[in-house]
């Protein structure tokens, strides 16, 4: 086991658990608002109870390597969060920003869980394996639903403006 690889896996498990933080954030305000889209709604309600057990995950994660998460990368991302929620609210087009976003961001997470995976061996965690590899199929799962939904979101959100104009 390399010290150095240790020392990184430590740091992606913090970085991932503000990931994570973050995205609870996004969901929690993003729902508030999805009345409208109840397909969205219903899908991004699921991501969120997957998304804490992403955190709780990772917590085991870090107490198996002797550490705590990170108070400031948590607060930090979490007030990003809030801020891009705040920032997209404002939007008339709302639903189709949250969508471009939360493709994004999934990819973001599968990209953090992937090198997380990478380092488990070098970072003799192979006992984290599991956990990271069902957080992975559950952020490729998510992006999948969002990529398979943007057309559809889009029409949603174009019906709605003409009834809106109606």
């Amino acid at each position: 086991m390399s010290n150095k690889a240790r020392d990184i896996f430590i740091v992606g498990l913090r970085n991932a658990h503000a990931m994570e933080i973050q995205a609870r954030e996004l969901m929690e305000r993003q729902s508030e608002r999805l009345d409208e889209y109840p397909d969205v709604k219903a899908k991004v309600s699921s991501h969120l109870k997957e998304t804490n057990d992403q955190v709780k995950r990772l917590e085991k994660c870090l107490e198996a390597c002797g550490e705590s998460t990170s108070s400031l990368k948590d607060t930090a991302q979490s007030a990003a969060a809030n801020m891009q929620a705040m920032a997209h609210s404002m939007a008339g087009d709302e639903i189709l920003k949250n969508t471009f976003a939360n493709d994004a961001f999934e990819h973001f997470e599968i990209a953090a869980y992937k090198s997380l995976l990478a380092l488990c061996g070098p970072a003799g965690m192979d006992s984290a394996r599991a956990s990271l590899e069902q957080s992975l199929k559950e952020e490729e799962r998510m992006a999948a639903w969002v990529e398979s939904n943007v057309e559809k979101v889009t029409m949603d959100y174009l019906q709605h403006e003409q009834r809106q104009a109606a």
